[in-house]
């Protein structure tokens, strides 16, 4: 099957199964509830329309190549970055440091990853970017609460800019025999980790009774997480034609992007606990910010780039 023909399939395959998911969603909302109000309802169908919104972005993204998918998870950093920096703890002396973090770090991320530079954006934001802006900091001389303002602005950057860049990364490597046809570990990667959480989200609606961390996150259950990482892994090997991996790799890369995926969305709510907030933002009407849609990639993309670069890549 041609690189052609993949994408054909897979784009209507993702079309069928939105449009069959937005059907059964108007359906349960137009008769079961008779149009009342209703929270699981309601709650899956705003990820449905998600889910319509993500696809046109990222179809437009693949459109415009390598130059488009960096711009578009570059665009997508810089928001998360602002939705995280609103909610954390910072004094004047933090602007000039947030200032560079946005307008020079970011952007000098994005901008080695389109140069291919791996020896360099691997290390910029956790070492050079982890020396500099503390520096910039201290020399503001804004001193309280100095170590926990530094630390909070340099993990944001790492889960922000650092771990979503790996995305648009994966268009860099190089892998025998599958030449050209990089996006679709971009396509394989989201795929996976967005439906896991909604099916994790869905066999928790319907089955969850022991919750994993109620504390943290109430909705997260015992038995919506196996039923979701199971689905997912079966989904991942159902998708192995678009990948360079076989079905039993492609069903256990998918599994551990499920685990990490979890992992992303618990810390991340622990952090929205923390800070007294229920979303990052409302990017995404009745669904929260950019980062409660990522949440789950900030932790799976980096993993899943490193386990194809050094396994597959040449």
């Amino acid at each position: 099957m041609t690189s052609q023909q993949h994408t054909l399939w897979l784009a209507g395959s993702i079309l069928a199964v939105l449009t069959l998911a937005s059907v059964v969603g108007w359906i349960l909302k137009a008769k079961v509830e008779t149009g009342g109000p209703h929270s699981v309802i309601d709650n899956l169908n705003a990820r449905v329309r998600a889910w319509w919104l993500m696809l046109a972005v990222l179809s437009l993204a693949l459109l415009g190549g390598k130059t488009g998918v960096i711009v578009l998870f570059a665009f997508a950093s810089f928001v998360a970055f602002r939705e995280y920096a609103t909610i954390a703890p910072t004094r004047r002396g933090d602007h000039g440091v947030l200032l560079v973090a946005f307008f020079i770090v970011t952007p000098l991320q994005y901008l080695l990853v389109w140069m291919d530079w791996y020896g360099l954006y691997s290390i910029f934001i956790p070492v050079y970017g982890f020396l500099v802006l503390p520096t910039l900091a201290a020399l503001r001389g804004d001193v309280p609460n100095f170590m926990q303002r530094t630390a909070t602005l340099q993990w944001g950057l790492m889960i922000c800019v650092f771990c979503i860049s790996h995305v648009p990364a994966l268009l860099t490597l190089q892998i025998p025999g599958y030449e050209d046809r990089n996006a679709f570990l971009v396509v394989f990667l989201i795929l996976i980790v967005q439906s896991s959480d909604v099916l994790q989200y869905v066999w928790g609606k319907l089955f969850g009774r022991i919750k994993i961390a109620p504390l943290v996150s109430p909705s997260k259950t015992l038995a919506g997480f196996l039923g979701g990482i199971v689905c997912t892994t079966v989904l991942g090997a159902a998708l192995w034609w678009i990948t360079p991996f076989t079905p039993l790799q492609a069903a256990a890369i998918s599994l551990v992007l499920a685990l990490m995926g979890f992992l992303g969305g618990l810390v991340m709510s622990a952090i929205k606990r923390d800070r007294g907030v229920k979303d990052w933002g409302t990017m995404i009407e009745g669904h929260g910010g950019m980062l409660d849609r990522l949440d789950s990639v900030c932790f799976s993309a980096p993993v899943f780039f490193h386990i194809v670069r050094y396994w597959w890549s040449a």
